[in-house]
């Protein structure tokens, strides 16, 4: 395999599914591996049973491994769940060069200085994000470097996590044999990969709908202004439609799923037959969606769509949008945002969600797809992928950091090349394990 791009290995550990994505950056995400994995040992973004967590997360590493022809050592990780917090800080340093140009030394003492903030010892940062920089009272600068002047500011956006969560995260990958480059806030990985640079700069509202949690993401002026978790997601509406139709969760969820696809080939029919002038058959004139081809142990057959969507859904997503529109209100950019909301997650694919929120939020709204992207991507040409896919894109930003034990550098070893320390001498003791009595 050829491995003139960087490779990049995501791990979406989610709710539902742990999505592991292995991709060449090159101009854009080539994906060459990916797997879909059900989550185990996690309620709500965050592991509550570490060793089943290691298990599912292994098996949708291994998958996406074989698929891609590639060992991972270094992983880049999504994190979510009602801890995470942000903060908006401010840093002001001078700058050291006597003939005053402004060096990449420069921006990293002043990033520094915005993240001295005061935290308690159980939050640890995640994400130090600059939005603009100041020189000499100069505003809105983008990137200073090459810039001359005496006093440098930045204004940053903070987003802090549990410790202990984070600590359990890291155990769990640990156990799988893999090194943790960095953990990213899943909302800020989906923002990478669903929204375009204009919609940033208009300033645009990120909503991604997990099965536990709903992550928001306000871009302001190109840069993220606020963030946070609501603890309420698609699962949610899977519960509801369990309870309200008395059946399982496991035939409540092939139900929602069926609904949405259904819907959408309905509306893509109607549209064929509108383009050549004929009226459309209607096969909604009953209020009964057929859903015998699921083969649902309850045997369930037909569902009353008003009872459905009317009775069920709708309210659900009504209040999830109610409370999206507190926390943009919250954040204090409520005016700025011309672009309006776009929708990732699994969640986005819900039937009825884009009306729910345009009408909960009367602000324009789109579906999220994640973008530029090559290779495999036909497994990834959906919503609920944005997180995974935008891990890719901010591991390509990152150094690269390959090293073993011993101080050898992992070109010089090419049997070794993508084998992390961790994971090379686990095998080891495995393989000498398997020889003991």
């Amino acid at each position: 395999m050829a491995t003139d791009g960087k490779i990049v290995v995501g791990i979406d550990i989610g709710t539902s599914k742990i999505v592991t994505v292995i991709a060449r950056i090159d101009d854009v995400v080539n994906v060459l591996g990916v797997s879909e994995h059900k989550a185990l040992g996690i309620r709500k973004g965050q592991i509550v049973d570490i060793e089943e967590a290691v298990s599912a997360i292994n098996g949708s590493l291994e998958s996406a491994e074989r698929m891609a022809g590639y060992s991972a050592a270094h992983v880049i990780v999504s994190v979510s769940g009602g801890h995470i917090e942000s903060q908006n800080s401010r840093g002001v340093v001078a700058v050291s060069s006597p003939d005053g140009e402004i060096s990449p030394s420069d921006l990293g003492r002043v990033i520094d200085a915005a993240r001295a903030v005061s935290m308690p010892s159980s939050r640890d940062i995640m994400h130090v994000l600059p939005r603009n920089y100041t020189v000499d009272g100069q505003e809105g600068i983008k990137d200073p470097i090459g810039m001359t002047g005496v006093r440098l500011e930045v204004d940053t956006h903070i987003i802090s996590a549990n410790a202990t969560s984070l600590r359990n995260l890291e155990k769990a990958l640990g156990g799988v044999g893999v090194d943790v480059d960095s953990v990213v806030f899943s909302g800020y990985a989906s923002s990478l990969a669903v929204l375009s640079e204009t919609e940033k700069e208009l300033g645009v509202v990120l909503v991604d709908i997990g099965a536990g949690t709903t992550d928001i993401c306000v871009y302001v002026e190109g840069s993220v202004a606020y963030s946070s978790v609501l603890p309420i997601g698609a699962r949610h509406i899977t519960n509801d439609l369990a309870i309200g139709l008395r059946i399982s969760l496991e035939s409540a969820e092939k139900i929602k799923l069926y609904l949405s696809k259904e819907i959408e080939r309905k509306v893509l029919r109607h549209e064929d037959d509108m383009s050549v002038g004929r009226e459309p058959v209607s096969t909604e004139k009953k209020d009964e969606i057929d859903v015998s081809s699921l083969n649902l142990p309850e045997e369930v057959r037909k569902i009353s769509k008003k009872t459905l969507i009317d009775g069920i859904i709708r309210p659900r997503l009504n209040e999830i949008f109610t409370m999206v529109g507190i926390e943009i209100k919250k954040s204090g950019y409520g005016g700025q945002m011309p672009a309006g909301l776009v929708i990732s997650g699994g969640g986005a694919l819900t039937i009825g969600v884009v009306d729910a929120a345009k009408r909960m939020l009367a602000m324009p709204v789109r579906v999220g797809y994640p973008m530029e992207m090559k290779g495999i991507i036909d497994e990834v040409q959906s919503p609920a992928f944005s997180t995974v896919i935008g891990l890719a894109m901010y591991g390509s930003t990152l150094e690269s950091e390959s090293t073993l034990p011993f101080g050898m550098n992992m070109p010089q070893i090419p049997f070794l090349r993508g084998v992390s320390g961790g994971k090379f001498f686990k095998k080891v003791i495995d393989l000498i394990k398997s020889f003991i009595p």
